[in-house]
């Protein structure tokens, strides 16, 4: 190899190196201090009434009562959301998109306030309920402890007893599973997760600044994980 192709190549693997080892190292220290093994706990009556428990403590029957919630995902994504009938209008960038999650054929896309119909529209649902699933569930994931293809086992643990849900069906949360942490009154304070898309096991993430909305549901404006703030906005939950 010529001296100059030989010192392009020593530069070219310098600058990988300087910008890869200090990731790899710092994901390193990450995973081996953070990373857990999924707990194993019992499913039964115990378990059901711990579930009951933090449903009473976030006023679920207030929840269930609920027709429309309004929200903002990190300052990128905008809900309004029917959920008396489970259509939920999305918005982002240019893009609208009115989701029948009932009958997907019944969603609407607009770009720019008209409606669209090309290539795009497919590709802009998908978008828009992947958004919907992801941040939606960041809102009210408490509240579906008992969705339909949900298991729930009580975990002892050295404070509180802890509830482990996990979701064998539906949506984007399939075979995830949660380990909710919950305080004196049994109101979530954080949960650890076990799910495809997380490359660490167990990562913590807080459930904080609780907002009683105007038809008395409690819904979380903050999550904290490792040194990431996600912060939810705009919340609205009316009749």
């Amino acid at each position: 190899m010529p001296k100059k192709s030989t010192k392009v190549f020593k530069i070219i693997a310098g600058v990988i190196i300087f910008f890869t080892l200090p990731s790899l190292l710092f994901f390193g220290f990450l995973y081996f201090k953070y990373n857990e093994d999924l707990p194993t706990g019992v499913q039964g009556e115990t378990a059901d009434q711990l579930a009951h428990n933090m449903l009473q403590a976030l006023n679920y029957e207030a929840y269930k009562n609920t027709d429309h919630i309004e929200w903002t995902f990190k300052k990128r994504h905008h809900y309004k959301w029917d959920k008396k009938n489970n259509i939920c209008e999305v918005y982002w960038k240019s893009y609208r998109v009115v989701l029948d999650l009932n009958n997907k054929e019944n969603t609407k896309v607009y770009i720019q306030g008209f409606i669209n119909q090309s290539e795009l529209a497919p590709e802009l649902i998908e978008a828009a309920t992947n958004y919907f699933n992801n941040d939606s569930f960041w809102l009210v994931a408490p509240y579906k402890v008992f969705d339909k293809g949900v298991e729930r086992r009580l975990v002892k643990t050295t404070n509180n007893d802890a509830l482990l849900v996990t979701y064998t069906s539906g949506g984007s949360t399939t075979g995830d599973s949660y380990l909710w942490l919950l305080d004196d009154n049994y109101k979530p304070i954080a949960f650890k997760m076990w799910t495809s898309i997380l490359p660490i096991d167990g990562l913590e993430a807080s459930w904080s600044r609780w907002k009683t909305t105007e038809t008395g549901a409690l819904l979380p404006e903050f999550h904290k994980m490792l040194f990431l703030g996600l912060e939810i906005t705009d919340i609205k939950a009316y009749n």
